[in-house]
């Protein structure tokens, strides 16, 4: 950067920047403190940015704010601190005039203890900024706000070093999940892929088709959602559950109070051959609650087969219950959309994350997995084993077992009951082809023409099938 060492010379800048000032300062003394800032800044700007700086300082409407969080894109001029955390390529551009020298750009990303943003270095100082700016620099920006690509960026009209100020934001090349904060660029974090959903298309306002498809991650500070557009959304239908994988380059956002990781065309997602372990917290099925929102972890007990129905907008909806098991209760599970399509059945061990705990049948509390929520198999893992030996255990008195593993439980009842006597009363969970019988502790298939409804509480007289399934001789409404 050029170094500015001689004092300003030109007053008429000065003169004409003190007028519009308003600030108990004499003339005098505000060319001195302008001089002092040349010297500061070390040839970070000219004369007039540095007289510009200031007199902002000096002005009590000069837009300051106490973080890079309030940074909103309505404000016409915005001044705060923040450490460079990336700084990007320089970019040449064509002005449409095409008769002046050709433009240049440079991006970079500052945050502070509150947030990201991202700044805009336009020609001379892009230039500038290419030359000197690292990684860990503490930078005084004074700029215009503007609602960018991913986000609020600022449009840089001046900036200084900061050595004096000290923020306490580490510059990572991978963050953990639990270090990620609203507002951040230039994301880099890794995980255990939890859970895919399907990809979407959508209109946007200019006629044209948008693709979107989501993910969950994990790792062993916590768990987040990411969201793929465009380009990015058709590499999700190469994505696995159990897969350890690292988003390059993407950037947070807000959903309904949660944040979120995106990525765009700038972005990648790329396998780690090194796997991410993933510990998740689950809620006690015996502790939930009414309206929580909770992560349960269990055996599966039972699973009904999808069911279709129509929404009132004329689209197509799909929903498979599942009751899962740990070492404190059991609970039904209602799987919406997607998660109806997961290949789970009895014995095996899952986790679903972001559940609702809403009123179910006979007055129980059931459990209600939406466009929210991850249902992980959890297969040969270390919490799946650790799982099935809490299930096994017995109480401290010795009175027998809690809760046995759901494998012994299906191999009990297939030599039970294939072949005898059924009677079987419970609540229709599911009408139709098949009818769907639930009493709150074991859910079956009942082969039957009568004519029931949901919600119907029956008794089923005929044969077992197997462990699931009966040939019904007669339904009887109790």
């Amino acid at each position: 950067m050029r170094r500015v060492t001689e004092c300003i010379h030109d007053m008429g800048v000065i003169e004409e920047i003190y007028e519009d000032l308003d600030a108990d300062i004499s003339l005098e003394d505000y060319r001195e403190a302008v001089n002092e800032r040349v010297e500061k800044m070390a040839g970070l700007a000219d004369e007039e940015t540095a007289a510009m700086l200031v007199a902002h300082e000096l002005d009590e409407s000069g837009g300051t704010v106490d973080g890079i969080a309030d940074i909103d894109a309505g404000m016409d001029e915005v001044q705060f601190v923040g450490k460079v955390i990336s700084v990007d390529e320089i970019r040449t551009f064509d002005r449409d005039d095409g008769e002046t020298d050709e433009g240049h750009v440079l991006n970079a990303e500052l945050a502070d203890e509150t947030g990201q943003t991202r700044v805009v270095f336009w020609d001379a100082q892009a230039r500038d900024a290419q030359e000197s700016l690292t990684a860990g620099d503490i930078l005084r920006i004074k700029g215009r706000p503007t609602e960018g690509y991913s986000g609020v960026e600022v449009n840089v009209t001046a900036v200084e070093p900061a050595p004096d100020v000290e923020i306490d934001v580490r510059v990572n090349d991978t963050y953990q999940i639990e270090e990620l904060g609203l507002g951040r660029s230039n994301v880099n974090v890794a995980g255990r892929i939890l859970d895919t959903e399907s990809v979407r298309t959508f209109d946007r306002d200019d006629g044209s088709e948008g693709r979107v498809a989501n993910f969950t991650i994990g790792d062993p500070t916590g768990r987040v959602r990411v969201t793929c557009w465009d380009g990015m959304a058709d590499t999700v239908e190469s994505l696995t559950a159990g897969q350890s994988v690292e988003i390059v380059d993407g950037y947070t956002r807000e959903r309904d109070g949660d944040l979120e990781v995106h990525v765009g065309d700038r972005g990648a997602i790329e396998p780690l051959e090194e796997p991410i372990e993933y510990d998740p917290a689950a809620t006690p099925i015996e502790a939930v609650e009414l309206d929580e929102t909770v992560d349960l972890m269990g055996v599966v007990r039972s699973a009904d087969p999808k069911r279709t129905f129509d929404r009132d907008d004329g689209s197509q909806g799909q929903v498979r219950n599942l009751r899962i098991q740990d070492d404190t209760g059991s609970i039904r599970v209602a799987l919406w959309g997607d998660h109806a399509d997961r290949d789970i059945g009895p014995g095996d061990t899952v986790v679903v994350t972001d559940v609702q705990i809403q009123d179910g049948w006979q007055d129980d509390l059931e459990a209600s997995a939406n466009w929210r929520s991850s249902v992980v198999p959890l297969g040969d893992d270390a919490m799946a084993a650790e799982l099935a030996d809490d299930t096994a255990e017995t109480t401290d008195d010795g009175e027998g077992v809690v809760l046995s593993s759901f494998e012994d439980t299906v191999d009990e009842h297939t030599e039970s009951d294939a072949g005898e006597d059924a009677e079987f009363t419970g609540v229709v969970v599911q009408p139709g082809d098949p009818v769907i019988v639930d009493d709150g502790e074991r859910t079956v298939t009942v082969e039957t023409a009568a004519d029931v409804g949901l919600g119907d509480e029956v008794t089923v007289q005929g044969q077992w099938i197997d462990s699931d399934r009966i040939d019904a001789a007669d339904v009887t409404q109790t």
